[in-house]
């Protein structure tokens, strides 16, 4: 490696809206986040599925003969 040409490293500190902090290393002095792993709602288990315009239960209809082990014709 060139000496001279890479920026430095810095410990800093990440700091989520949640309250939740992070060590790690970065070039920047300071990271601000508005979401992380602790809060965000697919990690947390809080995520709910979206149906718009019955789509699952659309998709229900049409495989449920194959959950049956029966084939569909057409």
């Amino acid at each position: 490696m060139k000496k001279g040409i890479h920026p430095e490293m810095h410990d800093i500190t990440i700091t989520c809206a949640c309250g939740a902090t992070f060590q790690t290393k970065s070039t920047r002095k300071a990271y601000s986040v508005d979401i992380c792993s602790r809060c965000h709602p697919f990690f947390t288990g809080k995520a709910k599925l979206m149906d718009t315009a019955g789509r699952i239960e659309k998709f229900t209809r049409k495989y449920k003969n194959l959950q049956k082990g029966e084939q569909k014709k057409g």
